[in-house]
């Protein structure tokens, strides 16, 4: 230390001695050169640790197998996550033209057992009141499904305001309440129509009237064509859908009052159709992520299902194919990459969850605020729709429709007609899951493919930015299929009644 010091005096008193001496130029010149280049390296230096602090976090591989990982992403705006689609000036429209003949009254009877579930049946009615128009008869109440999968015993005024109906489609269908007494014993035509059927079809079928006082329709469901029927056959279908099948008056009362305590928590809510019950995945055959006890349960249940035609599955090949519901896992993910903050609410519109809260707790990880009609309603209020799976679903449906956001996990039955109804009342935001898209991302990124959050969120997001609910036509068979089976392929006119229920302001 003394020798450094001493050192250090020479080497100043040295300096000081030759100070009056002139530095020549080029020294100056390479002293300020490295001075110049010294500074940019420590700006570099500091520059790039702020640009780094402020960069997204790294998503670890390691931790994507135990829950969602994606716990930052871009913040995004209120407007973006809530506001709906530009209707581009477009309303309901359905409104007889003036080519329309009225109801007449008749001795036909067409009787129905509707089948399926809830949203199933309410389509199908509503098919059977455009075709008892089409046959000229009168249409009788219809039967309701008591022996399908959820065994409910409702009948139709239990789940439906059957005085609206009636009253309703006064001027379209005469409706009674049942069939005549003199006609209950006597020989019915006994029919089972044919799926995705024409008008002209049903003007064959009215052949049947020349022997038959009485058609009894044997299914409901998708008895009438999507496309190309008469302008007013289709508003018909509207009508009696948007208009006339409204729910008993309990079940609207109920309804009101959930959506009314939604609002009251939070102001704004999601609903999620979270279509993840075991018979929708033995149905599909979707066994991701389950055990191997799961999935053979779910294939016995397949197996032991006499209408279910199709029993030996891929489970592999239905998920990359995008025809199995998305996980609450994904589901989980999905909304976070779409940019929903952890505090929004969720009210899951479901039956009972396959997996039950093991399962749930893989959503309930990244949105905390997730509400069932169990927790919403008491004890009391849910008394009357015990054990009634169609009167549960009618809840779930008022819910879904007025949502400020619908997400299905599926493209169900439910989904469907939720979807239908919400561009029929204004385009309302309905998100729908490109499932054979989001797979292939959410295997990527189970592979360490997408490391940061806010890549991975603007991919989900631009995938789905035209998949929001927005005006469109309705959209007709996949290319390449012939036959009936193109019927199959095409969009349901209740999943999007546009353009013949839906029209601009100047149109009639």
């Amino acid at each position: 230390m003394v020798k450094r010091r001493g050192s250090s005096l020479i080497r100043t008193a040295s300096t000081s001695k030759f100070l009056p001496r002139k530095l020549s130029p080029t020294t100056i010149a390479l002293y300020i050169l490295f001075l110049f280049a010294f500074s940019i390296f420590i700006f570099v230096f500091n520059a790039g640790n702020v640009v780094e602090d402020q960069q997204n976090p790294i998503i670890s591989h390691e931790s994507i197998p135990q829950s969602p990982p994606l716990t930052q992403f871009l913040q995004i705006a209120d407007e973006e996550l809530w506001e709906a689609p530009s209707r581009h000036g477009l309303r309901p429209c359905v409104k007889p033209t003036s080519r329309y003949k009225a109801a007449q009254g008749s001795d036909r009877y067409l009787t129905v057992k509707s089948n399926g579930g809830l949203n199933q049946m309410r389509t199908g009615i509503s098919d059977m009141v455009a075709v008892a128009h089409i046959m000229n008869a009168t249409l009788v109440i219809p039967q309701l499904d008591k022996r399908s999968f959820w065994q409910d015993s409702s009948t139709f005024c239990d789940i439906f305001d059957e005085l609206h109906f009636i009253t309703t489609l006064q001027g379209d269908v005469r409706i009674v309440r049942e069939l005549p007494k003199e006609l209950v014993l006597a020989p019915h035509a006994r029919k089972h129509f044919t799926s995705w059927s024409s008008m002209g079809y049903y003007k064959e079928m009215m052949q049947l009237w020349n022997d038959h006082q009485v058609i009894h329709v044997v299914k409901s469901d998708s008895r009438l064509a999507n496309n190309d029927l008469p302008l007013d056959i289709q508003r018909l279908r509207c009508r009696a859908l948007y208009h006339a099948l409204h729910f008993s008056p309990p079940i609207e009362s109920l309804g009101k009052k959930l959506v009314d305590r939604l609002r009251t928590r939070s102001g704004r809510y999601i609903a999620l159709h979270l279509r993840y019950e075991r018979d929708m995945l033995a149905f599909t055959g979707c066994t991701y992520g389950l055990t191997d006890a799961e999935s053979e349960e779910l294939r016995i249940m397949r197996e032991n299902t006499k209408h279910w035609k199709v029993k030996d599955i891929n489970s592999t090949e239905q998920r990359t194919g995008g025809f199995c519901p998305l996980t609450p896992k994904e589901v989980g993910i999905f909304l976070q990459a779409l940019g929903y903050p952890p505090s929004t609410l969720i009210y899951v519109a479901s039956g009972e969850i396959y997996g039950g809260n093991a399962r749930l707790s893989e959503l309930m990880s990244c949105f905390p605020n997730l509400v069932f009609k169990e927790k919403l309603a008491t004890e009391e209020e849910l008394k009357a729709i015990a054990k009634h799976a169609s009167q549960s679903a009618a809840l779930d449906y008022i819910v879904s429709i007025e949502s400020d956001v619908f997400v299905p996990s599926y493209s169900g039955n439910m989904a469907r007609a939720v979807e239908g109804h919400r561009r029929f009342l204004g385009h309302r935001k309905t998100i729908s899951p490109d499932r054979k898209g989001l797979v292939r991302l959410f295997d990527e990124l189970e592979n360490g493919q997408h490391r940061e959050a806010s890549s991975f969120s603007y991919l989900v997001r631009q995938m789905h930015k035209n998949r929001q609910g927005a005006p469109r036509k309705r959209k007709g068979p996949s290319p390449g299929i012939k036959g009936k089976a193109r019927f199959r392929t095409e969009e349901s006119f209740y999943e999007n009644p546009y353009p013949e229920c839906i029209c601009s302001s100047k149109a009639v």
